[in-house]
């Protein structure tokens, strides 16, 4: 990821206080740079993948003690994946090395069983004029979301060349103040006594193809608002979505006042500082493709920027990693199996039921019911198992009239005309 340089510098007259992100510049030297942006090293996932030889620790973000270290600590760098990563207590010997020097999986260790980039490097290779393909289970993605997130770490590898950290500097000071997204939601559940509702402006999807093929974004985040959405959900993901962070920009411009999720695939704390720049409100973190270490720096980052951060799971293990860490406001219940893409909305209670619900009213977490949501039996389900909003996209994306639906999805009209 790219270095971070922060430091205190000198106010200049007829100049504003600077903001916590307001002192990011160039790297000071060609070398330091370079450094920077080297390339992660790829980790085996498994001893079997690297011929029985222990797994080497996956690079990651370094651990920061407090929000005021955030903004000096540098994201992880190749020299990371060669370092020990430093543990949650501060101690000198990294549980990750530990675990793999014990010939356990990076799976195992970090709970996430995405793989960030491909083990042994593309299946595509090129010998002179000619090009073959060398699949195996180390360049090959297992399933739909590994596919999506390889593709997305070199997007955002391509993105960090062409605009690093400090380039966006004067974006991010320019940005429009962020807004409320957690507050947002609370205020919706009070007014209505129903889960508030996160529309998602989504013209396709990688399982569906194309939702919606007279796609304006605004009008379309517009008509959401109008009809009681308390929040939009923004695909900015361009390959598999057909989004892009112009659309959460055109949103952000036209006047609309519900806050903005930005709806990526997160594998770089750079994309957190973009899309706030773009005008995001929150952002998701999945929890899938994301060790605890990355998803507590994140967090820091996002508190500093004045986002919030929707952490998504998938089943009974992402949900204990979650909730064993500290600062998480918002947990995404996502009723998808990202590897199979098939639907289960049970999964939104089994997630909630016995001490782990216990514990998310303990921590006053809210809980976000995500997919398979289509009529008002769905929204009453998620409501009883103990959510108190909703992410809903395709059921409303695909209807006529994408505002008007909210009111069938939910039986009743939630705007605030006809809670009037």
């Amino acid at each position: 990821m790219e270095a971070l340089a922060i430091g205190s510098a000198p106010p200049r007259p007829g100049l504003p206080a600077p903001t916590c992100y307001s002192h990011l510049r160039r790297p000071r030297t060609f070398a330091a740079s370079a450094a920077a942006r080297r390339p992660l090293v790829a980790a085996h996932m498994d001893a079997a993948a690297s011929g029985g030889r222990p797994s080497p620790a996956p690079p990651r973000c370094t651990r920061a003690e407090t929000d005021s270290e955030v903004g000096e600590v540098a994201t992880t760098t190749s020299s990371h994946a060669e370092a020990a990563v430093a543990t949650e207590e501060g101690d000198s010997g990294s549980p990750v090395e530990d675990a793999a020097a014990a010939g356990a999986s990076i799976e195992g260790v970090d709970g996430i069983r995405i793989r960030r980039r491909p083990v042994t490097g593309p299946a595509v290779h090129y010998v002179g004029p000619f090009q073959f393909r060398l699949e195996n289970e180390g360049n090959t993605p297992r399933n739909i979301l590994e596919k999506i997130v390889w593709d997305k770490d070199v997007e955002v590898s391509q993105m960090k060349e062409r605009r690093p950290l400090y380039m966006l500097k004067g974006p991010l000071e320019a940005a429009p103040p962020a807004r409320d997204f957690v507050g947002a939601l609370k205020a919706s559940y009070d007014r209505t006594g129903l889960p508030a509702l996160i529309a998602e402006v989504k013209k396709a999807s990688p399982s569906r193809g194309v939702l919606r093929e007279d796609f304006d974004p605004v009008q379309v985040a517009q008509a959401y608002e109008k009809n009681g959405a308390a929040c939009l959900s923004v695909l900015t993901d361009k390959k598999y979505f057909q989004g892009s962070f112009d659309n959460l920009a055109a949103i952000r411009n036209a006047g609309v006042q519900c806050p903005l999720l930005c709806k990526e695939f997160i594998v770089d704390a750079w994309q957190l500082y973009y899309a706030r720049s773009k005008g995001a409100d929150a952002v998701l973190l999945i929890a899938a493709v994301l060790p605890d270490l990355d998803i507590k720096y994140m967090l820091k980052i996002c508190k500093i920027l004045g986002m919030a951060a929707l952490v998504e799971v998938h089943d009974e293990r992402e949900m204990d990693r979650v909730l064993g860490i500290d600062g998480v406001q918002l947990i995404g219940i996502n009723n998808r199996n990202l590897e199979t893409f098939e639907v289960d909305i049970s999964n939104t209670k089994k997630l909630l039921e016995g001490e782990r619900g216990k514990m998310i009213a303990q921590k006053d977490i809210i809980v976000v019911g995500e997919s398979g949501l289509f009529t008002p039996d769905h929204i009453s389900f998620v409501q009883n198992a103990g959510g108190k909003a909703v992410l809903v996209g395709e059921s409303l994306i695909k209807q006529e009239d994408p505002g008007k639906a909210i009111a069938g999805l939910f039986g009743k009209d939630i705007s605030n005309a006809g809670a009037a």
